[in-house]
């Protein structure tokens, strides 16, 4: 299965390298271009037992990749999470979705 994962950070990146390790193509995108840069050189933006080596072998097999470009990365998707932060909204405790419409 083609899956996109929007967002790569501890919800996203982990969920990606996981799909991938069971044989999906997986395209993780996100904004920040800095993340993206840091993970095509192989550098974690996060620490999470092992994920180092469980996304090294999932980009050299060809089954996960990085991307900024959220048309490019959706295309061919045949499933997409969207994995980004929701914070409490300040005073009534609400999950503060902005981070989500801003991907939609």
């Amino acid at each position: 299965m083609r899956i996109t994962m929007i967002g790569s950070g501890y919800v996203g990146l982990v969920s990606g390298a996981c799909f991938a390790d069971f044989g999906h193509d997986v395209v993780c995108v996100d904004k920040d271009q800095g993340k993206i840069d840091l993970l095509l050189q192989g550098v974690m933006p996060i620490f999470e037992p092992g994920l180092d080596e469980l996304v090294a072998r999932n980009v050299a097999a060809g089954r996960l990749r990085f991307t900024t470009d959220l048309p490019e990365g959706v295309r061919d998707a045949e499933a997409v999470f969207i994995a980004v932060g929701t914070p409490s909204r300040r005073g009534d405790g609400h999950a503060d979705l902005s981070y989500v419409y801003a991907w939609l």
